[in-house]
């Protein structure tokens, strides 16, 4: 099991799904967790509880991961709170699923800005920590709409498509500076965000999942904590499908 003690770790989009779950991962393997959060305050406190009933250490930030100057703010209050930052998850993400003769300017920015601009925003604030230290772990959440494409998802497959480009370009940017970036592609896992897909794909992505089951928060969290450890060390650049086998079958 990684040791994640003496570590500090941002986790964007924390107070719920996907980001709940890798907070307390982290959290279970020693490291001190900045817990961040739009606008849902009640559902971060709640992860914060969480947490401190478990003896662990963690702050609950809101910024929208959006807007650089949030970004910025987020980065620097881990830094000032426990003076480094050691891993970044960006998880922080969104959907507005429609056809693309349906879709929205709205739509497609709204998306394209929390799922790609939200991870070149965090990151180039967090780099600038990373490189003084001479450390880093940064591990990126994208999805299997990410590398096989989604109808009715075109936004949210370009902006996760695009997380998988960033991830490739930043860790050779990087890697001298003992900095690994990463990303996690999870395949079909029920929570707040996949809660409106249309349940005839969701049946169609289970009956295309070779292990024959969805995916859970926990599933993708340990993939996770293992790109952010030491036990990682030597692996950059790479995208980890975490779907039960379901990109096979694209």
């Amino acid at each position: 099991m990684a040791d994640m003690r003496n570590k500090v770790a941002i986790v964007t989009g924390a107070s719920r799904g996907l980001g709940r779950a890798i907070a307390l991962e982290l959290v279970g393997l020693g490291a001190k967790v900045v817990v961040n959060y739009r606008s849902s305050q009640v559902a971060a406190e709640e992860v914060l509880e969480s947490i401190h009933k478990r003896g662990g250490e963690a702050l609950a930030v809101q910024a929208d991961v959006s807007v650089f100057a949030d970004a910025q703010r987020l980065i620097d209050t881990a830094v000032q709170h426990w003076g480094r930052l050691d891993v970044l998850v960006n998880n922080a993400g969104t959907r507005h699923d429609t056809l693309l003769i349906r879709m929205s300017e709205q739509d497609w920015d709204e998306v394209v800005n929390t799922n790609l601009k939200g991870v070149f925003n965090c990151t180039k604030a967090a780099q600038r920590v990373m490189i003084k230290q001479r450390y880093g772990r940064i591990v990126n959440i994208t999805s299997v709409a990410g590398l096989a494409g989604n109808a009715g998802q075109a936004n949210y497959s370009a902006a996760k498509a695009g997380v998988i480009g960033f991830t490739k370009a930043v860790a050779k940017e990087v890697g001298s500076r003992n900095i690994t970036v990463n990303a996690v592609a999870p395949g079909y896992v029920p929570t707040e965000l996949t809660a409106g897909l249309p349940p005839e794909l969701v049946a169609k992505g289970l009956e295309m999942t070779p292990l024959g089951r969805a995916g859970t928060p926990e599933d993708i969290a340990k993939a996770v904590a293992f790109l952010a450890s030491d036990d990682a060390g030597f692996i950059t650049g790479q995208v980890l499908s975490v779907d039960g086998g379901l990109v096979m079958q694209g």
